[in-house]
């Protein structure tokens, strides 16, 4: 390890005591993680909370090897130390990580490909809620769906982090965004984000879909609902579309009509992240860098909602994430995030 800035031994940090609710969440002390070559050490300021983590803790997504095996896939921080071979960011920078576990504590360690600059302007919450969701969009929807200017993307859960995401990432690389919600009040949120227009979940959807581009359907689709929902996907797919899976909140099963599938030439593809190899992963984080980053910074760009809560309270944040009546993404802040965001009040 080279350049170290001083810190403690130990961290707090939140580990799963045994698969279950949101009470199995505990706070403990725990040494500082091990950093390894081409690897930095981030002060945690901020942890973005994530499905993954609700689903880790429930014993039901069980992480990669070699992984830390605490929860939390995203941060904020800043750099404090940085293993050899790790020379892209330097120490006391500002940043914001996508983690391969280990983000709920004070300390984790994150391959330097992994690591991207905080927009300029955003505050440690509000970066932290960034990574799990952005490179998440950036792989399935860009990079392997092929989005382009001028398409249109229907994007289901559309006020919560993954469909703020791809709203916002659609509009940034000229696509048109329609979302689906269940309230007005997240309607309103959806198109703060950047929605062209706003379905009810409780509508028809796939004629709604039809009616708003005049016939021709989605050229992508955002599903983080599974379940029955697929059918309604593939009929409101546009011929040659494209349905990116990412996640089953309604269930991992789904009876789909595949001769309308062979008949609109459509693709469905499905992606988890957190076992990706770190190649993957900073391939994504190089697209994000190269495509999208500089345009977070600009004036006026509309930042996703953000619902804090302390690190110690995670199990708190897992209910409200469960209930699914919040509004954008929600936030754990360490001791040290939280006297940074008074400073910034």
């Amino acid at each position: 390890m080279i350049e170290p800035m001083p810190f403690p031994p130990t961290m707090s940090a939140v580990h799963i005591a045994a698969p279950g609710g949101p009470d199995a969440l505990r706070l403990t002390q725990l040494p500082l993680p091990e950093v390894g070559p081409g690897e930095v050490l981030i002060r945690v300021a901020a942890a973005g909370v994530n499905g993954p983590d609700l689903a880790q803790r429930r014993g039901q997504y069980d992480p990669p090897p070699g992984a830390s095996p605490l929860p939390g896939l995203e941060v904020s921080g800043t750099v404090v130390a940085r293993a050899a071979g790790a020379l892209r960011h330097s120490i006391g920078a500002r940043v914001m990580a996508l983690t391969n576990g280990g983000g709920y504590s004070e300390y984790v360690a994150v391959p330097e490909g992994q690591v991207l600059p905080m927009p300029y302007g955003w505050t440690f919450a509000e970066a932290a809620s960034l990574p799990e969701t952005w490179f998440t969009i950036t792989q399935t929807l860009v990079m392997r769906a092929g989005l382009a200017v001028g398409m249109t993307v229907l994007v289901h859960g559309a006020s919560g982090g993954i469909g703020g995401a791809a709203i916002q990432i659609a509009t940034l690389l000229g696509a048109k965004a329609i979302a689906v919600t269940s309230s007005p009040e997240k309607a309103a949120y959806a198109r703060t984000l950047g929605a062209i227009a706003t379905i009810d979940r409780t509508e028809d959807i796939a004629a709604r879909v039809m009616a708003l581009t005049d016939g021709h359907g989605a050229d992508r689709i955002v599903d983080v609902i599974g379940g029955d929902m697929a059918a309604v996907n593939v009929a409101a797919a546009a011929p040659g579309g494209h349905i990116v899976l990412i996640s089953t909140l309604a269930g991992g099963t789904a009876p789909v009509p595949l001769r309308l599938i062979m008949a609109k030439g459509l693709t469905l593809s499905g992606s988890t992240l957190r076992p990706q190899p770190r190649e993957t992963k900073a391939a994504i984080a190089e697209r994000i860098a190269f495509s999208l980053l500089l345009h977070l910074s600009l004036p006026g760009r509309t930042k996703p909602r953000i619902t804090t809560f302390a690190l110690q309270d995670a199990s708190k944040a897992h209910e409200q994430m469960e209930a699914r009546n919040h509004i954008g993404k929600l936030v754990l802040l360490t001791d040290f995030g939280q006297t940074q965001e008074k400073l910034l009040q």
